[in-house]
């Protein structure tokens, strides 16, 4: 299977960015034995429309743009369900166990994603009622995909 994560936003040189960097090391090390045979990353530059509908509209659109036709889509929303990390991994596996090809994570800007895109997307998925800044939540999306691999292949790393 394929991953792929498509973000409004970019990481600038930082923290964050070697965080993220050493996340998808670590997912291109290790994810082989877990089904997973690569791992993309595309981010872009938030919309400069004046209204938050058009933002929105404009970043879906980019988004959707980024992904193959046939991906299995899931949208970072605060409405979507919250999963555990055994729950996470778990889903992971099972869609790669249904012959899923691409599995795409969508991370929205500032004002979240289209409500077109909450409906297209074939899951939706949270992290916690809190607000994050899309750049963290690239990274524990990132982060949360490694530990997902290292559940699926028994690796210590996760120790629930």
């Amino acid at each position: 299977m394929r991953l792929h994560v498509a973000a409004i936003g970019k990481l600038k040189s930082g923290p964050e960015k070697m965080l993220a960097h050493d996340y998808a090391s670590r997912i291109d090390a290790m994810g082989r034995k877990a089904g997973i045979n690569s791992l993309k990353i595309s981010d872009f530059s938030e919309s400069q429309a004046q209204s938050s509908s058009q933002r929105m509209a404009e970043e879906a659109g980019i988004l959707w743009a980024a992904l193959p036709q046939a991906a299995h889509v899931i949208a970072l929303d605060e409405t979507g369900p919250s999963l555990s990390s055994e729950a996470f991994a778990a889903r992971i596996a099972r869609l790669a166990g249904q012959g899923i090809g691409d599995l795409a994570f969508m991370i929205g800007g500032a004002d979240g994603h289209d409500p077109k895109t909450r409906e297209k997307s074939n899951e939706l998925m949270s992290f916690g009622a809190m607000t994050w800044p899309h750049r963290l939540v690239r990274i524990m999306l990132l982060e949360q995909i490694y530990r997902s691999v290292t559940i699926l292949v028994n690796h210590p790393y996760h120790r629930p």
